[in-house]
């Protein structure tokens, strides 16, 4: 496993299972008798290394003194990571063609990804709980997923856009996400349309 994932990170997200098997130092028939296909193969790199980014966002989220260090922590974590390897974060995040239960782009994915935000869902719903209080369930309802959404889609975009001296650097772009998580993006706009 460790080889395969070495291979898409060198190789690219789009990367054929007989290139990923050759660089691997194995044959794609092979890898085809252990992961059935490039789903099966996205499937078993997905649940390692989602797996380890979960286990960083939750020790990140453990250290953290209020629900906003939390949020921050987890969002840091979470774009470290996908940073340190955005070819191996593309390949288990991105279904395959051949996936036709898959909708593009959509938030009900199957297997380890679902699984993976399922968990983080759940991570940052707690604090965010006992931080608002009884009362305010509906908005915990909610908020978790539309969060993650964020995350993930802002994360994706900043992951994608060359570098450049306008692009933030991880540090500040996980700042501005945690922001938008916890105040909004014009927080003035909130007093004025209450008046």
């Amino acid at each position: 496993m460790k080889s395969a994932r070495k291979a898409v990170h060198a190789l690219g997200s789009d990367a054929s299972m007989e290139d990923i098997a050759a660089a691997a130092g194995t044959s794609k028939s092979v890898f085809y008798r252990y992961f059935g296909d490039k789903a099966g193969l996205q499937q078993a790199v997905g649940e390692v290394v989602l797996s380890q980014m979960q286990r960083r966002i939750q020790e990140a989220a453990q250290s953290a003194q209020t629900p906003r260090e939390g949020l921050l922590a987890m969002v840091s974590a979470y774009l470290q990571m996908a940073e340190t390897s955005p070819n191996v974060y593309t390949f288990v995040t991105t279904h395959s063609a051949g996936d036709a239960g898959a909708a593009s782009g959509s938030m009900a994915t199957a297997g380890a990804l679902g699984h993976f935000f399922e968990e983080v869902r759940d991570m940052i719903a707690r604090p965010m709980r006992e931080h608002l209080g009884a009362g305010r369930e509906a908005v915990i309802g909610y908020w978790p997923t539309a969060a993650i959404g964020l995350v993930r889609n802002a994360g994706e975009q900043w992951l994608g856009t060359p570098a450049s001296p306008g692009k933030p650097d991880q540090e500040a772009m996980a700042r501005q996400i945690t922001a938008w998580l916890c105040v909004g993006i014009a927080p003035e706009l909130e007093t004025r349309d209450t008046d």
